[in-house]
């Protein structure tokens, strides 16, 4: 059994960048994988190659300074543009300290005036891989993919591990990493830069999305920097997000229910997130209307597709930075079921009008949903709508003067909750005889508030369908709207 390696160097590649070396990275491949696998070794220098193909027991080493650059020749391909590609291998790997470039350094329709993104009729993803197992990527750097940069199609026993992403952040489409009805996926300790989604996990034709683990990444998106969906029409069971940082990004933690699926079983926990730092550098329309810190929403992507669900999800520990608020919206079908928040600290870091906000679509969506702006524009910077069994436990906003001044909003706003225990709310300012209370509840039922505020004007509660409001004796002034049924609203020690 060979289980050695081969010099791309020893076999005829020149690693100038003059020709195509191609031809002779995929000889070494298959050499090795003929005897059993082994390691294909590209020292120092810079290879042009057109497509890829790894095979079982093959290990693809890069040494630091070895750039393997992607032909951009579409002659070159016959695959959909796939650089370096799988289907149904075992135990192949990716590492070192070099680079895959897929060299397009270029725009794509993301900044203002660009409101009509442009897609090219031909683009390379770098890394696809199809019903694979045992796969790994560990170490190098991944950029200037022109589409998606790593593929993961029903995979199993995945580790991207030390992996840099650096894609133009105005490129359309140049997801980081999709693990997409994958099973036992671990992403850890990535830098990523992307003009689209940094990781997006979904699913497709049904099969489901399981056991995925994120940790210590970095991240910076144009888009959604850690995204549960758009495609959806198999499960998300036991997903596990930790110790990462959001930065300049349109969305931090997004789930998206388009398609029918199910997502149980979310933990994200210990988060930094920051939202775009300037919303004029993006499109708006677009874009910068569409800002959210965490966004969670279901809906139905067409008339005739079912509706998902989404439940059991914990969000804790989680420090915001941003000029727009959280959105987590069920529909009146599907209500989000079993949600926590807690230890959630929010810093307003600017005025922003919610005046056009509208929910963030996440792909193609429903254009007739009727829930596309009226939560977004409540004046609010966390809105929870839709949601039955909830636990909020310390959320603290904290607002700047001059911000209040201009856009005066509750710290939380809860409409058509129900089942919910809340404690520890919290708003600097206080706001006392602002238009908006720290805390609204518009028709929600079934709710405890169990600790003393001091505020005046803390609380606020309307709608028709009130019901079951218990709120603190001790609590200070509440705010009744007319429509308020009488006895809605009950007060104890």
């Amino acid at each position: 059994m060979f289980k050695g390696t081969i010099n791309v160097v020893d076999l005829g590649a020149r690693g100038d960048g003059s020709g195509n070396d191609g031809g002779i990275v995929q000889e070494a491949i298959d050499r090795c994988s003929g005897e059993g696998g082994g390691t294909v070794y590209l020292p120092p220098g810079s290879y042009l190659s057109g497509p890829v193909i790894l095979r079982t027991g093959v290990s693809l080493r890069l040494e630091g300074g070895a750039v393997l650059m992607a032909s951009r020749n579409p002659a070159d391909y016959s695959d959909r543009g796939v650089f370096i590609s799988a289907k149904g291998e075992e135990r192949i790997t990716i590492c070192g300290r070099g680079i895959i470039d897929g060299q397009t350094r270029e725009d794509l329709g993301r900044r203002p005036g660009h409101e009509g993104e442009r897609r090219p009729s031909f683009r390379t993803r770098l890394l696809k891989f199809d019903e694979c197992q045992d796969v790994t990527v560990q170490g190098v750097t991944l950029r200037y993919s022109d589409a998606w940069t790593l593929h993961l199609w029903r995979c199993q026993n995945v580790v991207v591990d030390g992996v840099t992403v650096l894609n133009n952040y105005f490129r359309t489409n140049t997801d980081g990493i999709n693990p997409d009805s994958c099973r036992d996926v671990h992403i850890s300790n990535c830098h990523m830069v992307c003009g689209d989604d940094c990781i997006c996990i979904k699913t497709h034709s049904g099969y489901p999305c399981e056991n995925v683990v994120v940790n210590n990444c970095t991240l910076e998106s144009i888009a959604t920097a850690i995204k549960i969906g758009t495609e959806s029409s198999g499960d998300f069971r036991n997903i596990l997000i930790s110790n990462c940082v959001v930065r300049n990004s349109t969305v931090g933690l997004g789930i998206y229910v388009k398609d029918g699926g199910t997502v149980e079983g979310v933990a994200c926990t210990n988060m930094a997130v920051e939202t775009l730092t300037d919303s004029g550098s993006v499109n708006k329309p677009r874009l910068g209307n569409a800002t959210f810190p965490i966004f969670i929403d279901i809906e139905r992507r067409t008339g005739s597709s079912p509706a998902g669900a989404v439940r059991d999800v914990i969000l804790r520990g989680i420090n915001i930075n941003s000029d727009n608020g959280v959105l987590v919206q069920g529909m009146g079908e599907s209500k989000i079921e079993n949600l926590t928040l807690g230890d959630i600290s929010f810093r307003v870091t600017g005025v922003f009008s919610y005046e056009e906000r509208r929910k963030h679509a996440g792909g193609r969506g429903n254009p007739e949903d009727d829930r596309i702006e009226v939560y977004a524009r409540r004046p609010s910077y966390v809105t929870l709508a839709n949601v039955d069994g909830l636990i909020v436990d310390n959320l603290r906003v904290y607002i700047p003067d001059q911000v209040f001044e201009e856009n005066q909003r509750s710290a939380l706003h809860l409409e058509k909750v129900q089942n919910s225990m809340l404690s520890g709310i919290f708003r600097e300012p206080p706001g006392e005889g602002d238009r908006y209370p720290a805390l609204k509840l518009v028709n929600c039922r079934n709710l405890i508030l169990t600790d003393r505020n001091d505020g005046e004007n803390f609380a606020g509660v309307g709608g028709p369908e009130s019901y079951g409001i218990r709120l603190p004796l001790s609590l200070g002034g509440i705010d009744l709207d007319p429509d308020v049924p009488g006895g809605a609203v009950n007060r104890n020690p």
